[in-house]
């Protein structure tokens, strides 16, 4: 099978672990192509779905909304967006993300594609995990109206208990790209300075972390 792995830098894996180059090796037998784009947004993924229809995919497995609810909750984010992302205002609200999404997925049945849904963490403080819990639920919504399965990786990798932490701003943003230009990977010191479970940022996967992302969607997906 020829399956696309669409979504943002928590699928992109430049920064962080990657979990889809570890999907590879667990389906040698499958033609894997990672289509995810950091700083991407659901509206980013429906821009360029056109590029991914036209791979012929037998299969996308989608996950979106970290940049969503960054956008939405952290409002110092939002130059970035709106400048880099050509996102107007500079977020995206839950409703705006509900619709995209449900035309992302009906594009995607409409070309007899067949489509997974994942549900994404994000543990950076309780207003970002509150926000990306509702956008998930709305994504899971649209997935069950769709009769389409979908994995809840919120449930299984955010901590119960998210601590307060400033605000994201667009320091963050900067850091990111400083630190991928020079090849920068000390994953373990930032995730215990930051006191981070899976991800080593409160947003981006630890290398330990994306193998076992890696196991649980080659799973879900199933043969």
């Amino acid at each position: 099978m020829k399956l696309i792995f669409l979504g943002d830098s928590l699928t992109e894996g430049s920064y962080g672990g990657n979990y889809v180059a570890h999907i590879a090796k667990l389906r040698p037998q499958d033609t894997i192509i990672n289509a995810g784009v950091g700083g991407d947004t659901v509206i980013n993924l429906e821009r360029r779905l056109d590029d991914v229809i036209d791979q012929s995919p037998d299969g996308v497995f989608i996950m979106v909304g970290g940049n969503d609810a960054i956008s939405y909750s952290q409002p110092d984010t939002r130059p970035y967006y709106k400048q880099a992302k050509q996102i107007d205002d500079g977020f995206v609200s839950p409703a705006t993300f509900a619709v995209v999404y449900r035309e992302i997925i009906m594009r995607l049945q409409a070309n007899h594609i067949h489509t997974w849904v994942g549900l994404p963490p994000i543990e950076y403080n309780p207003l970002v995990v509150a926000t990306m819990a509702h956008l998930n639920m709305l994504a899971q919504r649209i997935a069950h109206v769709f009769n389409i399965p979908h994995l809840d990786l919120m449930s299984q990798f955010t901590p119960r208990n998210v601590p307060e932490r400033k605000p994201l701003g667009l320091g963050i943003i900067f850091t990111i790209g400083e630190r991928v230009q020079s090849g920068w990977s000390d994953y373990d010191t930032a995730q215990a300075q930051g006191g981070f479970t899976y991800t080593f940022d409160g947003i981006h996967l630890t290398l330990k972390s994306a193998v076992q992302f890696a196991e649980r969607i080659h799973h879900f997906i199933g043969d």
